[in-house]
């Protein structure tokens, strides 16, 4: 199509190959053709219109239609396809006209694309036919001649969906009173197009030889043949009568081809099949045809007899009985002895070879048809048909398949009663038939059990019945006598086989069984075969459970027999019926079952023969009758009956079915060793039936049960019963009675007790009698119990009693206990009692099983098997309960019972978090089941039930501990003038919910599950449950330091869906707000913080608040209420409600007087309001703070004694104190807020109290455990830290607005004034408390003690005088003060509070700088005459370093280096690490602020303790992977991002949003030091590090902090003010180069420095300048010894780059270089040569030498190597 990879233009714009073959064809003929195409047989492609001139030629045909007609010409499928589809679309949508203009091509291209090979092409073909037959309609019909024959050869078409279509357009273009017209109008087409198809096409004619593959083009081929057969039977059965006749030439022509008789032997199956229904059709229609072709026929017909192909087989056997009909001269042109009937034999004895369901309904016709010239001698001829016939039973395909073996039996009998009909009289037949046919057959079945299923009793009682009513019918016939000759022959022969089957004493068990089930079927009377037709299937569920039908029951889970389900089974012939039973069959058939009764019964009694007592158990359930039992009894007349009452001797006596019954039944009941002894009981239940009356046989059970029964013998008998309605019938007088119920009652005290016997329950023993116990509770017939209802009630009450003491017993106990089989008992009576209402005990029960569930399982001691089981059985208990109809919840017990339990479970018993799941687990599934009920008001009813009311959640929630306060109380949110509460520091050792948090997550939960469905919910239940929860969640949110078990409260909720959230999202909650505010302004605390917390978390809009606090003065007067409302709301309020607020407290401030100042409505509640709003940031009025500034001034003029100046606490007032707390807050926000200065007189005032009160704090220590007394600490001293924070921030800008001599007074008097009391305090306070959590309420005052001392200088630090602490032994030259100080502070750095912390390291930081130079002066003892001399940095901090570092690996020693550690912040762990971090940062500001020989000393020191390389490995646990700055998404803008490394920690103390990254950031300041202070050492520990380590190492640093380091190195070197004499230095920072020029004289050298970029870890290259007037030799020592300098020295380029200086120096002032090092100066401790050898004179450095001397092993002079004194 011009190149396979081409992209196709959509409509082929461009032509095809053939289409620029048909403009050459058209250019060269000078004339432009109508048609073009390849001309074959039938099917040239001439119906395309040309292209070009087409418009001249037909305009009728549409160009979009040509387009399409152009497509179907195309060979690829899918392209056909889609055309012909697109054209069926085009005759819908376009007009009629322009449809009808293809009409006249319509034909070819039909006739053609009909047989196309693709299946789904001609599917498409017939659909768009229908389609244009449904526009063109009566247009068609000019066309129809030529359409016709392969119209119907596509309705025959062998692929299924595309003759549906093509029948579907025949249907759409003629109704059927129309088609044998079209069909007669068009028959000579038709039979022309068919007969050339059969006659005269090939494969290769039909297909294109050059494109079509042979298998393509046979396919076709075959296809087109079978339809063309089809399509003339189709003819034939269409066509009138009257137009037959002007066919009969052609098909005599057609019959004449040897070709057409070829096609029954074709090797395509569909050919034959084809064929074979065209021949039955031709025997049909044209009958005198076939029979002057009968010598083509019969062979062809007849000899095809065993094809055994499933396709042909119906067909064929439909030939063969059309040909046996129409030519009855057929036989004359087959043999049917040698040709025929062997294969006929062959099929039949094969079994029909898997087609028995086909062939053999076929061969009783046959038989019938046949001739008797053809037959004789008949008795041969039947014997070998019916051998064969028989003979096909014996394959294993025809055993197999149930429908095989029927249709093989129903043959066999059919084709026997027809023979005996034909040929009754004929003694020989007759016998041949019964002895050597019919008995011989039974005996095999007999042996066979797979054949038994082929339903061959039936077809025999069916074929005696026809048999007898026959001989009735005609009794004094001739025909009579013999038929009653034939069935007295066939009873003999009968009987014979029985017996023998019978009569051995191992009798083969399939034999028995057939025997049985063979007399069984005979009995029956009217055993119709059309009732054992398949039964119709019909599924219902179990809760559609009948009302009124008997014949079913609940099946128990108890795992009865799955016939126990059905009631009703077959019925067992009543004595009535045998009168229906022919005489001719009853006398033989009840001597036969005597004869094999009487031999059973023997082999029973002497060889106790089990397999012939199930004989005659089956035996005599069809016949028990008196006589049996005589037979059975023989002549055995002792009686067994002595010591029986009367009434039962009697019954003895008369009855010996009774008599059998005591004599042997019993005794075979009681065997032990029986497993199985269903069958004994059912022997019982057939002696039963002989029985005269109800009464006779309750008093002989009720006997039986006395004495004689066990208890698994009864259990049968009950379960029997239960499986059929007869049976029920029989003994349901002695089921209800009470000898039955008593002994029940006693059966289920002893199974239950038995656990006190310490018997073990899991004998069959015990399970057997388990079963009975749940039969008899949970069988229900007719809605009625199986036994007395009183005596069920009684068992129930057993059952109740032993589950309420599975408590008392051990987990142990319990595996082994009764209470596994209650619950199955229990759960059958619950699932089975559909119609029955449930009874108090039962109701009983159910709430037992229900607690037992609800609580856990430290309580019940139940393992998890029993729970689960009873957990199955409460919800099937429950389950019935709300199934039935009234008024449930008032009716039932339980539910009552449950409700008040729930209630008193959450509210008075003690739960923990696992005891509170489970029963809220239970109570989901409680509520789920609820749900269920159609009482639309019993959920409603029962969450109203368990609901506390307004006192009893009033009681709760004031039982809740109260240490939720205390962050209100300190973050100013709440304000108390009352010690209302004792605060118990020592967390509740018990794991116990309050009751409140128990009662609100049970309440939500059941709200939860109603919710679900449109539960009715009374009294705003909805909004109070939420309230309540909302109250549980704000107190445990305001705790600070909640006990573990109380997160996994909260997780508990959050995993079972119980949030705010979800409870709102399903109900309607208008009424919560005010609901909230009503509750807020009446008791104001945690209700207040709720507002404030829904507000916060914008789950209510500050909208929906605004409306309830529009009415400002509905808040006044105050109460304590309306305060914590306003004051929690204040964070949200506009400036101008915050405005009227205020304008309200204003007045009452300014009348406030001495008596009403403590109180809530006076001075203390409205000073709370103003301080809350202050708070906030919204007084920018500086005149009303500062005029309530004047008042409190005036007020300590006044009443000086409600000021707690340096005072004693312990006497003084909670309102005093709360006012107090209050007047110091106000200061300190003032301080904060307020922008106006002020006057010298105010300053006094507040820096004067300020003192005062901080003394008080000091004085009461004792005290800190009273809260308020904490929050005065507290508030004091964050009072003193905010004035220290202002006088800290003063610049000499902002100190002109303060009074003149303000500073120094702070400074002289103020400043010294706190920190002299706050540090000992600080001291005294972390000495004594143990509890050390910065969260603790105890610990409050810490954060601004500690914030305050931060600010303390280092002079007044110095000054301070502390208790001497020195430690004996400590190696210090720090005089006694400063030692003192160091370890009084020092340690507190490893105290478990970060403020301290914090603290201390702030004021060690301004110490260490000082510590250096008392080592400095002490140095010269430190002298050369150690061979590797080190100093220790301060002891006190080197002996807390080894602590930590010790603590240290506990916490990160088991994670690999370079594994990320996230240290929980405020943990344990995180004190420690924190510590640790600030003792190594003061160490390097200490060695910072060392000499160069200081550091050289300090740092061989801690590389013998090897501190820093755990530091360093520590380190690596504790940065980040990425250390960018937590601010760093925000400012993306910035080129170089914002790390850890660039910006500088803040070691806050009360900002706590950074702590999360308080530790990495602090890790990643201490690395940053480490490397810019001791890089040498860094370096050192690096390349000795593992490759791992190394590589991290690198990468991390490469990355993130060389860059830095480099820059601030390049920088120092850019602005270091330090001058060298002789020496210029200067930095290139791009190229991170240092360019130094040393020039002395006539010389100058010029040295590059080049840092890598892995700086510090990588080596520092030195490269040569310029170079005047130095030797070569002498030049490549300075730069290596420059080299050595930087690498090995602790400190930054310019220190070693003086240190290189000196050593030139030196160098040049004549002193000589040691001869080891060939430096002047030592690289490594800056000591200058001063070892001399006494011989050579020469002077070396005393570490070189100690070196050299250790690793030669020798004590000679590196020169003249003469020994060195």
């Amino acid at each position: 199509m011009g190149g396979k990879n081409k992209q196709r233009t959509k409509g082929n714009l461009r032509p095809s190959n053939s289409g620029r073959a048909a403009e050459l064809l058209a250019k060269e003929q000078g004339t432009v053709p109508g048609f073009i195409g390849f001309g074959t047989f039938h099917s040239d492609l001439g119906y395309v219109p040309a292209i070009q001139g087409a418009e001249e030629i037909d305009s009728l045909v549409d160009s979009d239609f040509r387009m399409v007609l152009r497509k179907l010409s195309k060979k690829d499928v899918t392209t056909k396809l889609k055309a012909m589809q697109e054209f069926g679309t085009m005759c819908t949508e376009r007009d009629t006209e322009i449809v009808k203009g293809v009409l006249p091509y319509w034909p070819r291209i039909f006739c053609k694309i009909s047989l196309d090979h693709d299946r789904r092409v001609r599917e498409a073909t017939q659909q768009a036919f229908e389609k244009l037959i449904l526009k063109v309609k009566k247009h068609l019909a000019p066309y129809l001649k030529s359409l016709m024959g392969y119209w119907l050869m596509a309705q025959c078409d062998t692929y299924t969906p595309a003759a549906s279509a093509a029948k579907d357009a025949f249907e759409a273009a003629f109704p059927p009173s129309k088609q044998p017209e079209a069909i007669a109008f068009c028959k000579d087409e038709i039979t022309s197009v068919l007969q050339d198809h059969l006659i005269k096409e090939t494969p290769d004619t039909l297909s294109d030889p050059q494109t079509v593959p042979e298998e393509e083009r046979d396919a076709k081929f075959y296809r087109v043949v079978t339809c063309s057969l089809l399509a003339l039977k189709k003819l034939l059965c269409l066509l009138p009568e009257n137009e037959l006749d002007s066919l009969e030439e052609k098909f005599k022509s057609l019959l004449s081809q040897n070709k057409f008789w070829k096609y029954g032997k074709h090797s395509i199956p569909q050919i034959r099949s084809a064929y074979f229904e065209l021949v039955s059709a031709l025997c049909q229609r044209i009958p005198q045809l076939m029979k002057d072709e009968a010598s083509k026929v019969s062979p062809s017909v007849l000899l095809s007899i065993d094809d055994s192909d499933p396709v042909v087989c119906p067909a064929l056997w439909e030939a063969v009985l059309y040909t046996l009909t129409t030519v009855e001269d057929c036989w004359l042109h087959v043999n049917a002895k040698k040709s025929v009937f062997p294969k006929l034999s062959a099929v039949v004895r094969e079994g029909g070879r898997g087609l028995a369901t086909v062939i053999y309904p076929y061969l009783l016709p046959f038989i019938s048809k046949l001739p008797q010239s053809i037959t004789d001698p008949k008795l041969d001829f039947f014997k070998n048909f019916l051998t064969s016939l028989v003979a096909g039973l014996s394959t294993e395909r025809t055993k197999t398949s149930f429908s095989e073996c029927s249709a093989v039996i129903s043959a066999f009998f059919e084709c026997l009663r027809f023979i005996m009909q034909q040929n009754l009289g004929e003694e020989a037949i007759e016998e041949m038939l019964v002895n050597d046919q019919l008995i011989p057959f039974i005996d095999a079945v007999l042996k066979d059990p797979k054949l038994q299923d082929g339903q061959l009793f039936n077809h025999l009682a069916e074929t005696l019945s026809s048999w007898e009513a026959r001989a009735d019918l005609e009794k004094d016939d001739k025909t009579a006598r013999n038929l009653e000759k034939v069935l007295l022959n066939f009873w003999e022969k009968l009987s014979e086989i029985c017996v023998e089957k019978i009569n051995e004493p191992e009798a083969d068990v399939k034999s028995v069984l057939g025997v049985s089930n063979l007399l069984q079927v005979l009995q029956k009377p009217k055993s119709s075969l059309k009732l054992n037709k398949k039964k119709v299937g019909k599924v219902r569920f179990a809760d559609e459970m009948p009302e009124n039908n008997e014949n079913e029951k609940c099946v128990s889970s108890e795992g009865e027999n799955s016939e126990g389900s059905e009631l009703m089974a077959e019925p067992s012939v009543s004595p009535s019926c045998s009168n229906c039973i022919s005489p001719l069959r009853k006398k033989p058939l009840e001597d036969l079952v005597c004869k094999l009764a009487e031999m059973s019964i023997n082999y029973v009694n002497e060889q106790k023969s089990e397999q012939h007592l199930r004989f005659l158990s089956t035996l005599l359930n069809s016949f028990s009758s008196s006589q049996v039992f005589k037979v059975l009894l023989g002549d055995e007349k002792q009686s067994t009956v002595r010591g029986k009452p009367l009434e039962i001797a009697k019954l003895v006596q008369k009855n010996p079915a009774v008599q059998f019954l005591y004599q042997k039944i019993t005794g075979w009941l009681n065997e032990d060793q029986r497993k199985d002894a269903g069958f004994l009981v059912d022997i019982l239940y057939s002696a039963l039936c002989c029985c005269d009356s109800n009464v006779e046989r309750k008093a002989i059970l009720d006997d039986l049960i006395e004495v004689e029964l066990k208890w698994n013998s009864v259990l049968q008998i009950i379960e029997k019963a239960c499986s059929s309605s007869d049976n029920h019938a029989l003994v349901t007088p002695w089921l209800k009675g009470d000898i039955l119920g008593e002994k029940l009652v006693t059966l289920a005290e002893h199974l239950c007790n038995k656990d006190l016997e310490s018997t073990v329950s899991s004998e069959p023993y015990f399970s057997e009698r388990w079963t009975l116990l749940s039969l008899v509770l949970s069988q229900h017939v007719k809605n009625d119990y199986l036994i007395g209802e009183v005596y069920v009630e009684r068992i129930i009450v057993k059952l109740h009693e032993t589950l309420s003491k599975a408590k008392k017993l051990s987990e142990a106990e319990n595996n082994d206990s009764s209470v596994s089989f209650i619950c199955d008992v229990a759960y059958n009576y619950f699932s089975s009692a559909k119609g029955c209402l449930l009874m108090p005990s039962s109701e009983d029960l159910l709430l037992t099983l229900f607690q037992l569930c609800a609580e856990s399982k430290e309580k019940t001691h139940l393992p998890d098997f029993i729970i689960s089981k009873l957990k199955n059985t409460w919800l099937s208990g429950v389950n019935l309960l709300v199934h039935r109809t009234g008024d449930t919840f008032k009716q039932s017990t339980f539910l009552r019972l449950s409700a008040l339990w729930l209630k008193n479970q959450v509210q008075f018993s003690t739960l923990d978090v696992t005891s509170l799941q489970v029963l809220l687990s239970a109570v989901d599934d409680l509520l789920n089941v609820l749900l269920e009920s159609k009482d639309a008001n019993l959920l409603g009813a029962y969450i109203g039930s368990v609901m506390p009311d307004n006192s009893e959640w009033e009681k709760m929630r004031q039982s809740l501990p109260v240490q939720w306060l205390h962050r209100p109380l300190l973050e100013g949110r709440l304000s108390l003038n009352y010690e209302g509460f004792k605060t118990d520091f020592k967390e509740q050792d018990t794991k116990k919910l309050p009751s409140h948090l128990c009662t609100s997550a049970l309440l939500s939960k059941m709200i939860l599950v109603a919710l679900k469905k449109e539960t009715v919910l009374e009294n705003n239940e909805l909004e109070k449950i939420i309230a309540e929860l909302l109250y549980s969640l704000q107190w445990y949110e305001e705790l600070d330091n909640p006990p573990i078990f109380l997160a996994g409260f909260c997780e508990m909720l959050q995993k079972m869906n119980i949030t705010y959230d979800n409870l709102c999202g399903l109900g309607n909650t208008s009424g919560l707000l005010q609901l909230l505010f009503d509750r807020s302004r009446k008791n104001g605390t945690l209700w207040s913080l709720i507002i404030a917390k829904l507000i916060l978390s914008r789950s209510v809009s500050s909208d929906e608040v605004k409306q309830h606090y529009k009415r400002k003065e509905g808040f006044f007067p105050l109460t304590e209420g309306n305060m914590h409302t306003i004051q929690s709301l204040c964070p949200f309020l506009s400036k101008e409600d915050k405005k009227e607020f205020i304008a309200e407290c204003i007045p009452a401030l300014l009348a406030w007087t001495k008596e009403n100042v403590c109180h809530i409505n006076g001075g203390f509640g409205h000073l709370a309001i103003f301080n809350s709003c202050l708070q906030t940031k919204s007084i920018d009025d500086g005149e009303l703070l500062h005029g309530l500034l004047k008042i409190l001034i005036t007020w300590k003029k006044d009443h000086e004694d409600i000021f707690l100046f340096s005072c004693n606490l312990s006497e003084v007032s909670p309102e005093i104190l709360a006012v107090n707390i209050e007047i110091i807050r106000f200061l300190s926000l003032f301080l904060k807020y307020c922008s106006s200065p002020l006057a010298e007189s105010e300053w006094d005032f507040i820096m004067c109290s300020m003192l005062a009160w901080l003394e008080t704090t000091n004085e009461n220590q004792a005290l800190y455990s009273v809260p308020l007394v904490q929050l005065f600490a507290y508030v004091s001293c964050d009072l003193a830290c905010e004035l220290s924070a202002f006088f800290d921030s003063t610049t000499l800008g902002t100190t002109g607005s303060l009074p003149v001599n303000l500073i120094s007074e702070w400074k002289e008097f103020f400043s010294p004034g706190i920190h002299s009391l706050l540090l000992p305090l600080l001291v005294t306070a972390t000495g004594e408390n143990r509890d050390t959590s910065e969260t603790s309420f105890q610990n409050a005052m810490l954060k601004p003690m500690c914030e305050a001392l931060t600010y303390i200088p280092k002079d007044q630090l110095l000054s301070q005088k502390l208790p001497a602490r020195l430690i004996a032994g400590q190696k210090t030259n720090l005089p006694e003060y400063l030692q003192t100080l160091l370890n009084t502070l020092a340690p507190l750095l490893l105290y478990r509070a970060r403020p301290v912390q914090i603290a201390v390291y702030h004021m060690l930081y301004k110490l260490m700088p000082e510590f250096p130079q008392y080592d400095q002066d002490n140095l010269k003892s430190y002298g050369d005459e150690e061979e590797e001399p080190a100093l220790s940095p301060p002891a006190a901090l080197m002996s807390l370093l080894s602590t930590q570092e010790d603590l240290l690996e506990n916490v990160l020693g088991c994670i690999p280096v370079g594994q990320i550690v996230t240290i929980k912040p405020l943990s344990e762990d995180f004190c420690y690490v924190l510590g640790y971090l600030l003792t190594w940062k003061l160490i390097l500001t200490f060695f910072k602020a060392a000499s160069s020989q200081l550091r050289a000393l300090y740092s061989m020191y801690l590389r013998k303790t090897k501190s820093l390389n755990k530091l360093l490995y520590h380190l690596f646990r504790l940065m980040p992977e990425n250390p960018a700055f937590a601010e760093t998404a925000v400012e993306l803008s910035s080129k170089d991002p914002r790390t850890f490394f660039t910006e500088e920690l803040q070691l806050g103390i009360r900002d706590t949003s950074a702590l999360p990254y308080h530790i990495p950031h602090l890790a990643c300041s201490v690395y940053h030091m480490t490397l810019k202070d001791l890089p040498a050492m860094v370096r050192l520990w690096w390349n000795s590090s593992e490759k791992r380590v190394f590589n991290i190492v690198d990468r991390f640093t490469s990355k993130y902090v060389s860059s830095v380091l480099s820059f601030q190195e390049i920088s120092s070197v850019q602005t270091s003010t330090q001058l060298f004499n002789g020496m210029t230095v200067k930095a290139r920072a791009t190229t991170r180069e240092v360019m130094a020029t040393y020039s002395i004289e006539d010389i100058v050298i010029e040295l590059i420095i080049q840092l890598p970029s892995n700086y510090p870890l990588g080596s520092i290259t030195v490269e040569s300048g310029k170079r005047v007037g130095v030797a070569v030799q002498q030049w490549r020592n300075w730069m290596l010894q420059l080299s050595t300098y930087l690498t090995h020295q602790n400190g930054s380029i310019m220190e070693g780059l003086a240190l290189w200086k000196n050593n030139v120096d030196k160098r040049f002032e004549g002193v000589e270089d040691c001869m080891i090092c060939f430096s002047v100066i030592h690289g490594f401790n800056y000591s200058l040569p001063k070892k001399a050898c006494r011989t050579c004179k020469k002077k070396f450095h005393s570490a070189c030498l100690y070196k050299w001397f250790t690793s030669s092993n020798k004590s000679t002079c590196p020169l003249c190597r003469e020994t060195f004194f």
